[in-house]
């Protein structure tokens, strides 16, 4: 593996990271999501530096010295960032890559060139439906110093904080975006009876059948018998806590992302999980969430708070973004 580089000066972050790029403040932790394009060169790399470290930090990552590829830096595939900024320590706590995907591009055979697309096989009708109304998200993380307990609430919240981002977007994109689809990540060295029971938990509570989307490397669960006898609760919430004790008992924790992303919605659809080829062999679930289904409380606390600043200050925030766009 690469040495990675060195951090990025924070002058030159904060230079790109700045009013126009402000997109709200955090409900909890005192912190500030900003959006930025290709264009924020310095920002970019720091990203990547940072994406590096926490995905090596995990047992996946490139291997290179920053974790960037065509679609951080080529603005042709209309991605963009959202960055979590810590404003004390001046440091980048996490972030996602997302784009608008009625802005995606198609190749010859048209195919959406996106980033989940090398694992997953999308239908006609998920192309048709859902895709021109889809905010795909991807690249999630936290930076390791924020993934510690002595971190505070600045990493108690941070998932909670990303997701206050998320919750904008759809605020501010509500014409264009109804879903949210993404992955979720589980690393190889993850213990594989957990990986399991929790794979399992997620078809049989989010699974789908019509095939919107088919993974291409998909893994399944070996003998799901012995879950089907471990998962008797009348309901989610009965089998959450059976799910959640028996992980602990394996000496682990239910995933971070996969927990928060399954106590989103009770609709989000889960369309498998398969070995992600391009990135350390990791795996990934691929999700997608409808905006206006998430729980009310969720939706109060992500949605609402953001809502709350008006529509006069949500337009002119679009219209700084379509500015850069």
């Amino acid at each position: 593996m690469k040495k990675i580089i060195d951090p990025v000066d924070r002058e030159l972050l904060k230079a790109e990271l700045n009013q126009e790029t402000h997109l709200r403040e955090t409900n909890r932790a005192g912190n500030q999501l900003y959006v930025v394009g290709p264009e924020a060169v310095n920002v970019i790399r720091e990203i990547g530096r940072l994406r590096e470290i926490a995905f090596r930090n995990d047992g996946g990552g490139t291997g290179e010295a920053l974790d960037i590829d065509k679609f951080d830096t080529d603005p042709a595939y209309g991605y963009r960032q959202l960055v979590l900024w810590d404003p004390e320590a001046e440091e980048i706590i996490g972030g996602y890559r997302f784009c608008l995907c009625d802005e995606a591009v198609y190749d010859r055979y048209g195919q959406p060139i996106l980033t989940s697309a090398h694992m997953f096989e999308f239908s006609k009708k998920f192309l048709r439906d859902f895709l021109p109304h889809t905010l795909e998200l991807g690249r999630s993380f936290v930076s390791v110093e924020y993934q510690s307990s002595k971190a505070g609430s600045k990493s108690l919240y941070a998932l909670d904080n990303l997701f206050d981002g998320i919750a904008a977007l759809g605020v501010l994109y509500k014409d264009r975006v109804k879903y949210f689809f993404g992955k979720m990540t589980i690393y190889p060295e993850y213990n594989t009876e957990a990986r399991e029971m929790v794979m399992y938990f997620l078809r049989k509570y989010f699974g789908e059948k019509s095939k919107l989307i088919k993974i291409r490397k998909e893994i399944k669960v070996n003998n799901p018998r012995r879950f089907h006898k471990l998962f008797t609760g009348k309901d989610y919430k009965e089998d959450y806590k059976i799910l959640k004790t028996e992980v602990l008992k394996l000496g682990v924790s239910i995933p971070p992302l996969v927990n928060t992303y399954m106590n989103l919605s009770p609709s989000m659809i889960y369309f498998g999980t398969g070995i992600n080829d391009e990135f350390a062999d990791v795996l990934d679930s691929g999700i997608l969430i409808a905006f206006e289904e998430l729980y009310p409380d969720k939706i109060d606390r992500h949605t609402n708070s953001f809502r709350k600043i008006g529509w006069r200050a949500i337009k002119s925030i679009l219209k700084r973004f379509q500015r850069k766009s």
